[in-house]
């Protein structure tokens, strides 16, 4: 029997999980649930188009909240402002790197289901979140891309202890 994987999260990512499970459980469920009682009240179900559809829907809600019980049963809550070594680069850190084109790039390492590229959070486990771990600043990683290879100047770390 294999177990499943640990998810490290942060503790503001862990609450976003903890509150869409709760409201699908106790807000969404019960009033999709009650629609599909009364629209099999109404006779032929392979035609009742309410029916069909909320119990598509309730499929949908039923498949999330297994995931999101699986994910916050085996969440590892890592809170980044109680980091140990904070000159290297961790789960929660900050940083702030040169790519080859000259652009400076800000990025925050937080788990999978609190990666938004467009507000600065990747995947820790993405190939750039990967070649950044364990680096400090003033290092050169090799991070692979779709083109080969390239050399990014780590700049700056932080641990901001502000919402992440």
């Amino acid at each position: 029997m294999t177990s499943d994987p640990i998810h490290h999260m942060t503790p503001k990512g862990y609450a976003v999980l903890k509150q869409e499970l709760h409201y699908l459980l106790h807000d969404e469920r019960p009033k999709i649930v009650e629609i599909v009682s009364w629209a099999a009240g109404n006779g032929d179900r392979s035609e009742n188009g309410d029916y069909i559809y909320n119990k598509k829907r309730l499929r949908e809600i039923d498949r999330r909240v297994r995931y999101l019980t699986k994910k916050t049963e085996n969440a590892q809550i890592v809170d980044p402002k109680e980091q140990q070594n904070i000159d290297r680069i961790f789960f929660g850190a900050q940083v702030t790197y040169l790519r080859k084109n000259k652009k400076e790039v800000t990025v925050r390492l937080v788990g999978i289901d609190e990666a938004d590229f467009s507000v600065g959070k990747i995947n820790w486990q993405s190939p750039v979140g990967k070649s950044l771990l364990k680096a400090q600043e003033g290092d050169t990683v090799k991070v692979h891309i779709e083109d080969g290879i390239e050399l990014i100047e780590i700049l700056e770390v932080s641990y901001p202890i502000d919402e992440i």
